[in-house]
């Protein structure tokens, strides 16, 4: 296979670029040139050819022995790029052949239809990434950065040996398709599905429970008999929640030495958010089943994915990410496995209905045999969009009207950003009175991270930033702070939005044990609140509540404040948003797989979709349970 495709790029590629070698680095084919001006005239022409006949990934780069001194390189970088582009810094990632440019508007550093990106390559001989530089700063997108740069020796290596895995002659001619849930069926949170082949395997999701606190429900199943680490193929991640991420982790301190798929924005927030649980957990005495060294392990091994764009990532499997509508970056998988005798969709957690900071997830594939969907809201429906918003600035303006402060606990990523739309859009129509909004910081990393994958937002909002020069997340209304601070929670009127949005730790749960006792204080939930946390007991209307200080003092804590809950806001689609999901789908699968549900909402999804009398089979297995869809 690997003398067929070598003598492929050689028939496709002009002779005057002088091919020096072929390198398999990672899912791409790496191309190396020692003329690459022979290619300006129709350069991307001649990578769409060669990716068509070889089914694959391709770039091309120059040989190291033409390029020209990083020092060199900089100054035609900073000739090249128009002062409009705000250019930032320019690094080198020798071991790779590229030049990371940074700029505050990256789109004039690519130019129309990519020319200035690919002049760059033609004058320097290094391959050109582009990368935007966030209005608001971001410490976690500067040290993921570094930290591969610093690493790239050890990167490179392990991108030619994931290459050589994936690009392996399939042995076996057997056929089928095994799925099994590790965690997330019959519940939410844990979330981790295992796929097999005769030839591979691979994970989709490996989360933590957030509403457990310790012992195995914590956990997916990860030690079943088919799960050798060292035979594992691939982890897929869709999202960066750590009920979908927040294991990943822990594969490697126990010898994973495989890739992980993932959006960037996933990679970024899906560490930042590890990073924090750790942070959270040693504080408050909990220990997590690995370390920061583990999750630096897991940035080198991520190779970042596009959506729509197909990617091999075993023998017998191409994977493409389809937007997923949750958070930023999450995504559906979609596994076309055997030469496409079978297809699966991995909806992960999604949303078929567009909001203010993200477009409606897709429901139209090339193939499809089998879904596997969430179902969190699959026994309600949530109010309208425009009825939720009302509630909410009602509720905060008759707080604010009697004095009081409101909190609102929020998911750091995707509920934080939508609720941030929210106030600042309703501050600048002078529909709320204009009381600072206070962001806690790991809400800013978050946001931050938002900032520098636009593109990736809503239609509104991508005009606002990209065209307009308005970001609405840097808006002045919204004032920035670390963590908890006691004079804001004693303070005048205001809105707090802190993490967690459970009450399950985090700033939220020290604004709330100060803000409880006061009768002019509200606090409003605006998402999902999983059995067993603070946030559910205190929604449901519990009025005394006991927690365990730093120090492991039982603190008591009387609740006063007002409770509201507003739905509306989920990220999850409801009944009729998952029902309408599947009934528009195209092609119709054969077969759907309910999970990321509690007992109660499967079953009552399930039942509604037999008295429907759809077209496909329904399965609601339980965890361990194995199905064979092929």
């Amino acid at each position: 296979m690997v003398d067929n495709l070598i003598l492929t790029i050689y028939k496709s590629i002009p002779k005057e670029a002088n091919v020096s070698r072929v390198e398999y680095e990672g899912p791409v084919v790496a191309i190396y040139v020692k003329n690459p001006s022979a290619l300006s005239d129709n350069f991307s022409e001649v990578v769409r050819k060669i990716a068509k006949e070889v089914k694959k990934r391709v770039v091309i780069k120059a040989d190291p022995s033409i390029r020209k001194s990083e020092k060199e390189t900089t100054e035609i970088i900073k000739n090249l790029v128009p002062p409009e582009a705000e250019l930032v810094d320019v690094k080198f990632d020798e071991v790779m052949g590229e030049v990371i440019v940074k700029a505050k508007k990256p789109g004039l550093v690519i130019g129309k239809s990519g020319t200035l990106q690919q002049k760059i390559f033609f004058e320097t001989s290094w391959r050109p990434v582009i990368v935007r530089e966030p209005p608001i700063h971001s410490r976690m997108l500067d040290s993921i950065m570094s930290h591969i740069v610093n690493e790239n020796d050890y990167r490179m290596r392990i991108l030619r040996d994931f290459g050589e895995r994936i690009h392996r002659d399939v042995i076996f001619k057997d056929r089928y398709v095994r799925i099994t849930g590790l965690g997330g069926f019959q519940e939410v949170g844990r979330s981790a599905v295992l796929v097999e082949t005769p030839e591979s395997k691979i994970l989709l999701d490996v989360g933590l429970n957030p509403s457990v606190s310790f012992g195995e429900r914590m956990y997916p199943r990860l030690e079943i008999d088919q799960l050798n680490l060292e035979d594992l193929d691939a982890v897929v991640v869709t999202h960066a929640h750590l009920d979908h991420s927040g294991m990943i982790p822990y594969l490697f301190k126990y010898g994973y030495e495989g890739p992980v798929y993932a959006t960037a924005p996933t990679r970024d927030i899906m560490a930042l958010m590890q990073l924090d649980a750790l942070d959270v957990a040693s504080r408050e005495g909990r220990p997590l089943p690995y370390t920061a060294k583990e999750v630096r392990k897991e940035l080198l091994h991520t190779i970042l994915l596009n959506y729509e764009e197909v990617t091999d990532i075993a023998p017998d499997i191409r994977l493409t990410f389809y937007n997923a509508g949750h958070i930023i970056g999450s995504a559906m998988a979609h596994l076309h496995i055997g030469e496409g005798v079978h297809n699966l969709v991995y909806t992960g957690d999604f949303k078929f209905a567009r909001t203010r900071l993200l477009d409606r997830a897709v429901n139209m594939f090339p193939r499809v045999d089998t879904v596997i969907m969430e179902t969190t809201y699959g026994a309600q429906n949530q109010p309208g969009r425009e009825e939720s918003e009302a509630n909410l600035i009602k509720f905060i303006n008759d707080t604010i009207n009697k004095n009081g402060k409101v909190l609102i606990p929020v998911l750091a990523v995707g509920r934080a950003q939508e609720i941030m739309l929210i106030l600042n859009n309703a501050m600048k129509t002078k529909q709320l009175p204009e009381v600072p909004i206070y962001v806690s910081g790991l809400l800013d990393e978050v946001t931050a991270i938002h900032n520098a994958y636009p593109e990736m937002l809503s239609r509104e909002v991508r005009e606002l930033i990209l065209y307009k020069d308005e970001n609405p997340f840097t808006s002045d209304f919204f004032k920035r702070i670390e963590g908890y601070r006691e004079d804001i929670a004693q303070g005048e009127p205001s809105i707090i939005l802190a993490t967690s949005g459970m009450l399950n730790g985090g700033a939220s749960v020290e604004f709330f044990k100060t803000m409880a006792p006061d009768t002019r204080n509200m606090i409003i939930f605006v998402s999902y609140q999983a059995e067993g946390t603070l946030g559910r007991k205190v929604r449901d209307g519990a009025k005394d509540i006991q927690l365990v200080d730093r120090d492991g003092r039982i603190e008591n804590i009387n609740i006063q404040m007002e409770v509201k809950s507003v739905e509306g806001f989920s990220g999850h689609s409801d009944k009729r948003q998952l029902e309408k999901f599947l009934e528009t789908m195209s092609p119709t699968p054969k077969r759907v797989i309910l999970n990321h549900g509690e007992p109660s909402a499967i079953s009552s999804f399930y039942g509604e979709l037999r008295r429907r009398h759809v077209r496909f089979d329904v399965y609601t297995p339980s965890i361990l349970e194995s199905i064979r869809a092929l």
